[in-house]
């Protein structure tokens, strides 16, 4: 005698079908490069992180045919951490931290090391919403995930720091803090760096020497990559934009103009390329990269480097295309 298999009569099942979950398909990963095990640093204390961030990105992760290591980022260990996880080899190390972070994982990886993702998980987001073109930090992961290809990024590096997208350096960058501040609501903070940039600004000028031509002095200098400026190719240089502003509020318009949109539409900046740059100053030199602001010394050279690292991120659009 054969078994007959009856259709199940289950009432929220009206059609017979067989009462089985159907397991849903991995969604397909990018064909531009070769993904079998990723890293996924994640730091829930910074900015628009999350303390569900970790949950969220296995979920996420469990939908594609690979390989996945989330690691939670902790603060004293949190740079052993970033040695481990490149150590490890993987294809791709997503970074879902702070600005610095990414930074700072960049710059370890280098052009030999495996494919970065910085994730949009900071305040400012500079090189991830250059990269991304979003502040959507899922949205990226997803997009990088199943479009993402590789790329070269070029930046510039003084003093052991690396940037991607911008360095501005002299009186204006003491103006980025305070603006960041007003910008997240923190109006206390923003007028205690207001104060502080009105005390030094304009205290003295900038001398700045391009590919070892003569010295200019200027108010400040802005350094535009290949990634955020519309002018230069990826491997000729820097964009060098001499700002000088006239008074304190153009300083602060100009600091803003210069974090958020195209610099070279500012009427008081001037532009040239250059791989090599020597800053000078009285003082030590404040300074602005990729929106982590810092203090230099008073003589400091910033270099090119046409081949900082490799991200994976979505195909940039076609040649031809403007944005």
């Amino acid at each position: 005698m054969t078994d007959t298999i009856t259709p199940d009569t289950d009432p929220m099942n009206p059609v017979g079908s067989p009462s089985i979950d159907p397991v849903a398909e991995p969604r397909a990963l990018t064909p531009h490069v070769s993904i079998s095990r990723v890293v996924i640093l994640v730091n829930t204390l910074s900015g628009s992180v999350g303390p569900r961030a970790v949950a969220e990105v296995e979920a996420i992760m469990a939908d594609y045919p690979c390989e996945a290591e989330i690691v939670e980022l902790v603060g004293a260990t949190m740079d052993d951490q970033i040695d481990v996880a490149l150590a490890s080899k993987p294809d791709v190390l997503f970074v879902l931290a702070g600005d610095g972070t990414a930074r700072a994982v960049a710059s370890k990886a280098g052009p030999k090391g495996p494919l970065v993702a910085p994730l949009p998980g900071g305040t400012m987001n500079m090189l991830p919403k250059a990269l991304y073109g979003t502040a959507d930090w899922k949205l990226a992961l997803r997009n990088t995930l199943e479009n993402g290809s590789s790329q070269c990024v070029a930046g510039g590096r003084v003093e052991g720091q690396s940037f991607y997208c911008a360095g501005i350096f002299g009186s204006p960058a003491l103006w980025a803090p305070a603006r960041e501040a007003m910008r997240t609501g923190k109006l206390s903070l923003a007028w205690t760096y207001g104060r502080r940039a009105l005390k030094r600004a304009f205290s003295g000028k900038i001398r700045v020497e391009l590919d070892g031509g003569r010295a200019r002095r200027s108010e400040a200098l802005a350094l535009i990559s290949p990634l955020i400026s519309k002018a230069m190719d990826e491997h000729t240089g820097l964009e060098a934009a001499a700002m000088d502003p006239a008074d304190a509020a153009q300083a602060f318009r100009l600091a803003a103009t210069a974090l958020f949109s195209d610099w070279r539409q500012d009427p008081s900046v001037v532009t040239q390329p250059a791989r090599r740059i020597r800053i000078r100053a009285r003082s030590k030199i404040p300074a602005v990269l990729d929106g982590e602001p810092t203090l230099l010394h008073h003589d400091t050279m910033v270099t090119f480097i046409p081949d900082a690292f490799q991200a994976l991120a979505p195909d940039p659009q076609p040649q031809g295309e403007t944005a």
